[in-house]
């Protein structure tokens, strides 16, 4: 039976059926800035055969539908719970792998960029630009923004309600930001493709770069199309 049709929108989507988020990505399409959109509309800007992807959408789900339980509702959990999910989770993995791939980058920028210099230089910059813009970020979250959502849960009111709307709108603009950035990294890297004869520490650097995209589209989603929208809804 037919699940997903297409009129949904993207965020929705990987909300109801997280592993929906592996299919996305394997077509690039952002599910998490971009969640706002339409399916079908996506697939269209794209040139995607929609009947193909949906069909393996469909698929994907009612495989997942049969181990039904391994993953959380995170749409049903309590705010303070999500936001520790997202600090314990998210924001640790973030906070241990930017100092990393800052050395990193800046490792086969030095040694390899001579033969690399239409993808490392650009890539230093677009890294260190969206290192600085996260490490404010996950700061502004955890010491102003997630205790006001705490509170709101315990106290709400239409004071604190009207703070955190703007201040939500703020983070979601960073966030917008943050995910320019990792589709530019992945436009200048072609998709994190290594050239012959990578080193290691080349190689290692691609991997933690996808793995960090792959992260903080979870994260994003997690806040974008979820969190927020039930502190916004609450009122």
């Amino acid at each position: 039976m037919t699940i997903f049709n297409g009129t949904e929108k993207i965020g929705e989507i990987v909300t109801r059926y997280p592993g929906a988020s592996n299919l996305f990505r394997a077509y690039n399409i952002d599910f998490c800035c971009g969640g706002n959109r339409s399916l079908h509309t996506v697939l269209r800007q794209q040139g995607t055969d929609a009947a193909l992807f949906l069909s393996a959408l469909n698929e994907n789900f009612a495989e997942a539908s049969k181990h039904k339980g391994e993953d959380i509702d995170w749409s049903s959990r309590p705010f303070t719970e999500l936001i520790e999910h997202v600090i314990q989770t998210h924001h640790a993995y973030v906070q241990q792998e930017l100092p990393l791939l800052s050395e990193f980058t800046t490792k086969i920028l030095r040694v390899h960029g001579h033969k690399q210099a239409d993808v490392l230089p650009r890539l230093h910059r677009l890294f260190h630009e969206m290192k600085l813009e996260l490490e404010q970020h996950l700061f502004d979250e955890e010491e102003q923004i997630f205790p006001l959502i705490r509170q709101y849960e315990q106290e709400p009111s239409p004071e604190l309600h009207q703070k955190l709307t703007a201040a939500i709108t703020e983070l979601e603009s960073e966030h917008s930001q943050v995910g320019d950035l990792l589709k530019e990294i992945r436009e200048v890297t072609h998709h994190f493709e290594l050239p012959e004869g990578a080193c290691r520490t080349y190689t290692l650097t691609f991997q933690k770069l996808e793995e960090l995209e792959t992260d903080l589209f979870q994260h994003i989603h997690l806040e974008n199309n979820i969190l927020f929208p039930r502190v916004l809804q609450s009122a």
